[in-house]
């Protein structure tokens, strides 16, 4: 019965947490320094939603395999949610200077990459609870922010293959009920 158990919590411990933002709750807004084709800038949510809708995707850290993967895989649909009206921020606890190169050579210089500080994170409910370098690193939570400032779609997983897809067809699912 305790192997049983022990299984069990260690099985729960591993699973992510749940996102705490849901549809339709407000994105917290925010200010910080990101990065596109390696220049660094200050991003304004409130700003990049006066566009349109934005796909706000946060990644563990740059330069690992799974968020240099799922970067260059929004890279590479970046025209698809650019028809659809929405812009693509990546968001890490990184510091600014990595994110400028992850910028270059993983994003290809088609979208910004912004460092999520503690109160962002906090916002946003995406800390994993683990640190790389001295810092705590974010979950793999993807976030489609109507232009309302609400939120209107969440994938929550921490496996880079889908956030992609199912954030461009939540994009697009935004645009058609407009």
């Amino acid at each position: 019965m305790r192997a049983v158990l022990g299984v069990l919590l260690a099985m729960a411990a591993a699973v992510p947490a749940v996102a705490a933002l849901r549809p339709g709750a407000a994105a917290p807004d925010f200010t910080t320094r990101g990065a596109v084709a390696g220049k660094v800038f200050t991003l304004h949510l409130k700003e990049q939603l006066r566009h349109g809708p934005v796909v706000l995707y946060f990644f563990p850290a740059a330069f690992t395999s799974g968020c240099s993967a799922e970067a260059r895989a929004f890279a590479e649909k970046i025209d698809a949610f650019r028809a659809a009206g929405a812009r693509v921020i990546g968001m890490s606890a990184d510091p600014v200077d990595k994110l400028a190169a992850f910028s270059k050579a993983e994003c290809a210089g088609k979208f910004p990459v912004a460092s999520a500080g503690p109160a962002i994170v906090k916002g946003y409910d995406v800390a994993l609870g683990r640190q790389i370098e001295g810092r705590d690193i974010t979950s793999r939570t993807s976030y489609v922010i109507g232009r309302d400032g609400r939120i209107a779609f969440v994938h929550d997983n921490m496996n880079p293959a889908e956030h992609v897809a199912t954030t461009l067809a939540a994009v697009r699912d935004l645009q058609s009920r407009r």
